[in-house]
């Protein structure tokens, strides 16, 4: 599809901003109860709703749970299963890492470790982010390579980090399996290599926990690192190429800078705290002439779900609510809402379920959906769509796309 989309696709002036809320789709915590999205007083969001098209998106396929990268892939354009990247080339690049053909890129999370190496807590109870350039400080100092392989360690954010073993004569592979077990109770587990490429990276993955381990062993709370997401150079045709857009990406947290960079958005400088989101609203005014195309994150709809805490995820959705105003006086010929995956309170982990989709520009047809929920959305004009379809709808409205045949 994206072959088709770049002979059709033009240049025109109007202008698309597609806000992902991270994480946004929920469940209720008893049966027939409402969702984090129901619960949430949302008067901007509704009124917006009475005026858009309304649906569902599966962001990689039935009962399938999308981690980020793939989801924000699919909703990029990019099938998530053609297109595959590890969360670690994503953090690396989006804290500004240059990779290296060779290189690996490695996401971690800091995590508290008790008797007998148990995992307590996968996040190590989201240590400052002051906390996590302490830890990083000690790691760089005790780790400085292995085996003759440099090992560079860099903060990303509360519990994250990232490292990067540098090929050193030979091309290290990315294709091991993971460290992080995610969930508690049991011990981390052993990096495998899936093929003869990767042998190495496995092995220094192994050595690289236990000699984390061995530093923190005097730590109370960050006393272990759990490994997902490996990843060498990755490329992707960019938006430029496939779409004709001036693309800008408005986001705090590196993994989500990382992506969109990797897709050829130039990525726009946040000022304040960690998902400051007055401070994106600012900076997406302040840039308004300059792109034709902003993709605005919005991260602590899906933390609060990951935390199990039901209360605070509805009110960070109200807190985008009373900034989407902001969005609408600028006018934008198209907006969406979305989400990246769902990740329900009451799992604490990112789901399966499909996420509402809201689509507004002057082209839109009739719909009934009232409000920007998971069942008003299942009532909405757009049906049940995948990832992929997102991208095309809002170039369609925005009247960038040709028509296709004679």
């Amino acid at each position: 599809m994206l072959e088709v989309i770049r002979t059709l696709s033009k240049k025109t002036p109007s202008k698309i901003v597609l806000v992902v809320l991270d994480g946004v789709g929920g469940l209720p915590l008893e049966t027939n109860g409402e969702t984090e999205l129901a619960t949430a007083k949302t008067p901007n969001m509704d009124a917006l709703a009475k005026d858009s098209q309304l649906g569902l998106v599966e962001l990689v396929g039935a009962g399938i749970t999308p981690g980020s990268g793939p989801g924000h892939l699919s909703l990029f354009g990019y099938d998530p299963i053609t297109f595959t990247v590890g969360r670690g080339a994503l953090s690396a690049v989006g804290i500004g890492v240059k990779l290296n053909a060779g290189d690996v890129a490695v996401r971690g999370n800091f995590a508290t470790l008790g008797e007998d190496r148990v995992v307590l807590d996968r996040r190590a109870g989201r240590p400052s982010d002051e906390k996590n350039a302490e830890i990083v400080a000690k790691l760089k100092a005790a780790i400085p390579e292995i085996d003759g392989t440099p090992v560079e360690i860099y903060t990303e954010s509360e519990h994250r980090f990232v490292v990067v073993f540098r090929a050193n004569g030979t091309a290290l592979g990315a294709n091991v399996s993971d460290v992080d077990p995610q969930v508690t109770g049991v011990q981390p587990m052993v990096a495998k290599a899936n093929d003869e490429a990767s042998a190495k990276t496995a092995a220094l993955v192994n050595a690289f926990v236990a000699r984390t381990e061995e530093a923190l062993k005097d730590e109370p709370q960050v006393n272990g690192a759990l490994f997902r997401g490996y990843s060498d150079v990755p490329h992707f045709p960019s938006y430029e190429d496939v779409y004709q857009l001036k693309a800008a990406c408005i986001a705090s947290y590196p993994m989500y800078k990382g992506l969109a960079s990797l897709v050829g958005m130039d990525v726009l400088d946040v000022p304040g705290e960690e998902d400051a989101m007055e401070e994106k609203m600012q900076v997406l005014k302040d840039n308004w002439d300059k792109y034709d195309f902003f993709y605005l994150h919005s991260k602590k709809t899906d933390s609060t779900g990951e935390d199990g805490n039901f209360a605070a995820k509805v009110k960070k959705v109200e807190l985008f609510d009373s900034l989407l105003p902001k969005i609408l006086e600028l006018n934008p010929d198209v907006i969406a809402i979305v989400g990246d995956h769902s990740t329900p309170s009451k799992l604490a982990s990112h789901s399966w379920h499909p996420v509402p989709f809201l689509l507004k520009s002057e082209y839109g047809r009739k719909d009934l959906a009232a409000r920007y929920t998971e069942e008003e959305a299942g009532k909405g004009s757009l049906g049940l769509r995948k990832g992929t379809d997102v991208m095309p709808l809002l170039m369609a409205n925005a009247l960038k796309l040709q028509k296709y045949g004679a």
